[in-house]
């Protein structure tokens, strides 16, 4: 059996709130209302990838809670018939956004941190995807263990934690910051380094270049870089080349800033 897209990654319950100000060590600071929606790194990168016209399977790990999360999750186009299911709590991010519309988050990681390595294996194996893409709030072993299986590995090096050179030397490409680009110790088949509200850079053995992302008003970065990387994997799947994809990531990623929460509002 061929799928052409496979992400691997994490389901989180979001819980957002805005602030007027960012709080000071030991300040309290008060919020007008609490949102909550479906995020995780792997979800929003799925959803991304389903809004760009491939359905991926997502292989994740979710609680006994997660009934909302999954349904939702199916009407927006993800296939989660490989799913696995723990007994440990879905896993939960605290959203706080400023009022430049930037974040800072906490992740409890919950069923994420269970997401077994042996049954994503076998199920890599069983699909054989044409695109493998993952990213790291579940556990690296998994992860490295489904990429040296994959055809083509996709990973977005966040959150930045240490792992195996092996990973990084696998990603093709690999998705990075600045800040991230400039400690990489390992070289990837090929580079992606995001570039914020400017855009993005990219490397390969075609060439380098860089796409500019426009100027736009921004509500809230959360799920920028997941639009991105979601849709860039999906129009690699499509035969783009690099260039390409990464020019669908940055426009994808600025139409996430403009509204609030990882995922957009189901139309």
């Amino acid at each position: 059996m061929t799928t052409h897209l496979v992400v691997l990654g994490s389901i989180n319950l979001d819980h957002t709130v805005v602030v007027d100000h960012w709080p000071s060590p030991g300040e309290t600071v008060l919020a007008a209302t609490l949102a909550t929606s479906i995020g995780g790194k792997g979800a929003n990168q799925a959803v991304a990838a389903a809004r760009a016209g491939v359905r991926p399977v997502l292989l994740a790990a979710v609680g006994p809670d997660a009934g909302p999360a999954v349904e939702e999750l199916q009407l927006r186009g993800v296939d989660l018939s490989h799913l696995q299911h723990s007994t440990a709590p879905t896993g939960i991010a605290l959203i706080t956004v400023g009022p430049d519309g930037e974040n800072s988050i906490v992740v409890a990681q919950g069923a994420n941190a269970l997401l077994d390595d042996v049954a994503v294996a076998q199920h890599v194996r069983e699909l054989d995807p044409d695109i493998l893409i993952a990213q790291l709030e579940v556990p690296v072993a998994t992860v490295l263990a489904a990429a040296r299986i994959a055809r083509r590995f996709v990973l977005n090096y966040s959150p930045a934690l240490a792992v195996p050179s092996e990973l990084l030397e696998l990603a093709d490409p690999l998705i990075v910051n600045e800040t991230e680009a400039a400690q990489l110790s390992a070289t990837p088949r090929s580079l992606v380094v995001t570039l914020g509200a400017l855009g993005a850079r990219f490397v390969d053995s075609d060439g380098e270049g860089v796409i500019h992302a426009p100027s736009v008003d921004v509500v809230d970065t959360a799920g920028a870089g997941d639009a991105f990387a979601g849709t860039l994997a999906a129009a690699l799947v499509g035969g783009a080349s690099l260039g390409d994809a990464v020019a669908a990531g940055v426009a994808a990623g600025t139409a996430a800033v403009q509204s609030l929460g990882a995922q957009p509002a189901i139309p």
